[in-house]
């Protein structure tokens, strides 16, 4: 479990120094108001195509294997939607870690916030189902500032990075959990926790299953899921954050509880999941993150799908 890391005269090596530049322009940048954020965001992003070209090609075939039937035309615009998206997601990721909870509150509406708490009731442990849309930065903090959470992570490899990045994150969270350190996920449950997860990456063959997602027949697809249900038996609810068009601010979108979770049958609940994540992507897959290869890990003997 991550708890806010303390500064050390260490972090101060020169090493960091282009980091620490970094997150200093990023700071300065998000005091501009919201709607030149949105405006600077989306240019940003689509100037940053022709520098990032195997992240632009890795978006195309993502999208080419889950809609075959998109045509050419839409394919292309959806791939620089979803630059200018990716800036907007930096922009909102300084948003998430600087702002205070006045200005935040400002820009999002929250639809569903009964649907978490009827789940919580009774101290119920909640899996909050999560998608890797581009603001979900942003989408975390606005998350806790309804209803403080824990929730799964990669830490980062960069010390400052994670020092900066974790105390953005639990500006209105409880704490974070490595995605490896299951026990403290199943036990944080149990507790009456609610732990956000987020199903929709392909984390490697280890702990991994293949099931179908959108046109992809055969997608590695964790096993978290399915094993955090089956041990610690919380009930479960997707929460997503969409960023409203023309620079009108964000929905955050609370489900109902997903029923029927088939937690005796793995490649079911694999096969469940993979569902419920296209569901909410299609709310907005121009911000969904493409740039991630999510086909990566292939079944033994096949080639990859990015070659």
């Amino acid at each position: 479990m991550a708890h806010p890391q303390k500064f050390s005269l260490s972090l101060l090596h020169p090493r960091y120094w282009l980091t620490w530049f970094g997150l200093g322009v990023l700071f300065l940048l998000v005091q501009l108001p919201y709607p030149v954020l949105y405006t600077l965001g989306g240019w940003l992003g689509r100037l940053s195509m022709p520098f990032l070209k195997r992240r632009a090609g890795i978006t195309r075939r993502n999208l080419e294997l889950c809609f075959p039937d998109m045509d050419k035309r839409k394919l292309e615009r959806t791939i620089v939607n979803n630059f200018a998206s990716a800036g907007m997601g930096l922009m909102e990721t300084g948003m998430a870690w600087f702002w205070p909870d006045s200005r935040v509150r400002r820009w999002f509406d929250v639809y569903g916030l009964q649907n978490l708490q009827q789940a919580n009731a009774h101290n119920q442990g909640v899996m909050a189902i999560g998608i890797h849309f581009m603001s979900l930065e942003l989408g975390g903090r606005v998350m806790g500032m309804c209803q403080p959470m824990m929730a799964m992570y990669r830490p980062h490899n960069n010390k400052v990075m994670e020092l900066v990045q974790t105390w953005g994150r639990m500006r209105s969270n409880k704490a974070m959990l490595d995605r490896k350190d299951l026990r403290s996920m199943v036990q944080a449950l149990k507790q009456g926790e609610t732990v956000w997860f987020a199903p929709d990456q392909d984390y490697g063959p280890r702990g991994s299953i293949f099931a179908p997602f959108f046109a992809v027949d055969q997608a590695a697809t964790t096993r978290g899921t399915y094993t955090l249900a089956r041990l610690a038996k919380p009930k479960l609810v997707t929460v997503v954050l969409i960023r409203k068009k023309n620079g009108k601010g964000y929905r955050l979108l609370i489900q109902p509880q997903l029923e029927n979770f088939p937690v005796d049958d793995e490649m079911a609940a694999a096969c469940y999941m993979n569902k419920i994540v296209e569901h909410e992507i299609m709310r907005a897959p121009d911000q969904y993150l493409w740039m991630h290869r999510r086909f990566k890990t292939r079944p033994l003997g096949e080639l990859s799908l990015y070659a």
